[in-house]
């Protein structure tokens, strides 16, 4: 164990000494001569619309009392900030960016978007999401203590994501056709069309304002419900996302009066096949498939919802 952890401190130092390197950010006038890291961060904390004390902005960054004060008055001396009396605490004073200090953050904000697309530039297109995905998971994954994704009813857009989701993601890990982006559409489609909420409901997983998963439970017959279009994101994987998504489905179809779930899925795809497994599902047959441009091995899975004895 203890080599483990001195092979995951020597990785991270190493991960940092390039990522700092690549951005720039060794440069202590990284984007404009006047303006430190630091002081970048506490100019784009302010530009949030957000009412903050010097206390509160100091706990958020972490920044030294004396480093932070300096940046501030600094700010003051250039017309970037006033302080005003704290609406909720009479003993302190709130920071208002003015329209000077505005100018200022579009400034290097702008310049940080130019820095940061010149990065990504040499970056082949096709590998694009993988890099943001792999950062939004290194994110996550150190961020654990932050909420979990909110699973939620579908708003006007998601539909289109689930699609949009589906088509891109399958094509890049595992080259499925424009002819699976049809399907899930006509899947997405049918579902809107014939929606009976009593019996039939969509999931979409949802973290910091981005969505990240989805499923759909659907009705094939008074006893039958069918799981569909379970997605995880590559970013939100490893949390368990994909087993809550198909609990609220298998709950769901319970409590619908349902005496069986099934789902449609494709042999390859094994991450899916063991949340299935350890949900209770068991594997019922299985064909050949050509349809979605692979020639792929598909599986049908049931799950009684009734006990045995309820049967007998």
């Amino acid at each position: 164990m203890h080599d483990d952890i001195q092979t995951s401190i020597a990785a991270m130092r190493r991960f940092n000494r390039f990522y700092t390197k690549a951005i720039g950010i060794l440069d202590d006038t990284y984007l404009r001569p006047d303006f430190s890291l630091a002081a970048g961060r506490v100019l784009y904390e302010l530009a949030q619309d957000r009412t903050l004390t010097a206390t509160q902005l100091r706990e958020e960054l972490h920044l030294d009392a004396g480093y932070l004060s300096r940046i501030l008055k600094d700010f003051e001396k250039r017309g970037f900030i006033r302080r005003t009396p704290s609406l909720t605490d009479g003993r302190s004073r709130d920071l208002v960016l003015t329209e000077t200090g505005r100018d200022a953050f579009r400034s290097l904000d702008a310049l940080s978007q130019k820095e940061v697309g010149s990065l990504l530039a040499t970056v082949p297109p096709a590998d694009t999401p993988d890099l943001a995905a792999a950062m939004a998971r290194i994110e996550r994954i150190l961020s654990r203590g932050g909420a979990a994704p909110v699973l939620r009813a579908p708003r006007c857009g998601d539909f289109g994501w689930v699609v949009q989701a589906h088509a891109t993601l399958y094509a890049r890990e595992y080259g499925w056709d424009e002819r699976f982006e049809a399907l899930v559409a006509e899947i997405v489609a049918a579902y809107i069309r014939n929606l009976d909420p009593q019996r039939e409901r969509c999931w979409i997983a949802e973290s910091d304002g981005r969505n990240v998963g989805s499923v759909f439970l659907v009705r094939e017959s008074e006893d039958v419900a069918k799981l569909r279009l379970l997605l995880v994101d590559p970013s939100a994987r490893g949390f368990g996302l994909g087993r809550r998504l198909v609990a609220e489905c298998v709950d769901f179809a319970r409590q619908a009066g349902y005496r069986r779930l099934t789902l449609w899925t494709q042999q390859n795809l094994e991450a899916a096949r063991r949340i299935y497994a350890q949900a209770g599902f068991t594997l019922t047959r299985s064909e050949p498939y050509t349809g979605i441009g692979r020639d792929l091995i598909s599986e049908y899975w049931d799950l009684d919802l009734v006990p045995a004895c309820a049967l007998s």
